[in-house]
């Protein structure tokens, strides 16, 4: 299956200061990596999201206030590691607006399967809130979007090492919607713990650092593909994060690209049985620009197979 990629150089632009982790090579790693395994064929301009899908989730006046914050020149400053420059906002517009094009391809019977190659992440974004390099919570956003094109209820499973506290606040209260999450704990941003349950739709999977991969990997399968499956959901998405490589600077994991591989696989397999395998995934966190063009090149050739 060949996967639609959901892109846009404009992302580059987005320029949050010498010495920050989320960088524009970000997406050149993993776009070349991409492009190395033959899997850019079906690459697509990623339009930016309007300012009403992003008022699905974020208040009208977040939206405006964020979009105002944009710089003419410089950098603006939202907390001590979400930053703006003058490239940002449209940079963030797109990022949500490629998870969005990927879930309309779906609805529409495009494709089954999608990948947003985007950058800045959004899943620690809350809806009114930037935070943790993260302007509009992405993926959520689309899950709002998903439910305006008819499937009612959408999981989201997030692999990132972090915790996705945007996206959990974003569902916690509303039953149609799930998260699933694995992430390292104790780490920022401090949420993410076993007992935050929503209101039965959210889990959470905690494991320690430097877990060992198996350990991960009966984590994952074990603690949230169960509740996944028993959620019977009409669209999955995926919060793709890779910075639990083993090589990521800002974490203390143990996995390997395969290991992503593994995970993918694993949720396609609940979606073929629930959603007729839609799925759509975009991309999170991940600092090593090797580990992270080897997990996105392993995740989308997952996400392809048959």
């Amino acid at each position: 299956m060949s996967v639609p990629l959901f892109t846009h150089p404009d992302m580059i632009a987005h320029r949050p200061g010498v010495g920050h982790p989320e960088r524009p090579e970000r997406l050149a790693a993993v776009l070349d990596a991409l492009a190395d395994a033959g899997l850019d064929r079906d690459t697509r301009a990623a339009t930016e999201a309007s300012v009403a899908d992003l008022e699905r989730l974020h208040p009208a006046d977040y939206v405006a206030r964020l979009i105002e914050a944009s710089p003419a020149m410089g950098l603006a400053q939202l907390d001590a590691d979400t930053l703006l420059s003058p490239g940002s906002i449209r940079a963030a517009r797109l990022s949500a607006g490629a998870i969005i094009d990927a879930v309309r391809a779906i609805a529409r019977g495009e494709t089954d399967r999608a990948f947003a190659a985007v950058r800045p992440p959004g899943h620690h974004a809350e809806p009114d809130r930037a935070m943790g390099f993260c302007l509009f919570s992405n993926v959520a956003v689309a899950a709002r979007v998903a439910q305006s094109e008819g499937m009612a209820r959408v999981a989201v499973i997030d692999f990132d090492v972090h915790h996705g506290n945007g996206t959990q606040a974003a569902f916690e209260n509303d039953d149609s919607l799930f998260l699933g999450s694995i992430h390292q704990m104790p780490l920022y941003p401090g949420t993410g713990a076993a007992s935050e349950t929503g209101v039965g739709n959210i889990v959470n999977v905690p494991v320690e650092p430097h877990a060992a991969r198996e350990g991960w990997r009966a984590s994952f399968s074990g603690g949230l593909m169960p509740a996944l499956d028993a959620f019977r959901p009409d669209l999955i998405l995926i919060s793709a994060g890779f910075d639990a490589h083993r090589r990521d600077p800002l974490a203390h994991q143990s996995l390997e690209a395969e290991d992503f591989a593994w995970a993918t696989r694993a949720v396609i397999e609940v979606a073929r049985d629930r959603c007729g395998g839609k799925v759509a995934a975009s991309l999170e966190g991940g600092y090593d620009l090797e580990g992270l063009g080897r997990s996105a090149q392993a995740h989308v050739q997952a996400l392809g197979e048959d």
